[in-house]
C-alpha cells in the first residue's frame, strides 16, 4: 500500500488540500498502476518556525 506524505506550510484551504490529495492519487495511480483506494495521503503542516533551509528558519527570512 503506497503512502505519500507531503509536508507544508500551513495555509491552504480543506478544498485545495483535497484537490491535493485527489491529483497525487491519481498521478500515482496513472503512473505506478494500481487501485485509488490503495494510496494513502498525509498532509503534515510544518509552521515556519519550525522548519528551515540552509541553516536559516523560514520564519527569520
Amino acid at each position: 500500500m503506497p503512502m505519500i506524505s507531503v509536508a507544508m506550510f500551513p495555509g491552504r484551504t480543506p478544498a485545495q488540500k483535497s484537490a491535493l490529495v485527489r491529483e497525487l492519487t491519481d498521478a500515482f495511480v496513472r503512473t505506478c498502476g494500481g487501485k485509488p483506494e490503495g494510496v494513502q495521503v498525509t498532509l503534515v503542516e510544518i509552521g515556519a518556525d519550525h522548519w528551515a533551509s540552509g541553516g536559516v528558519l523560514y520564519s527569520e527570512r
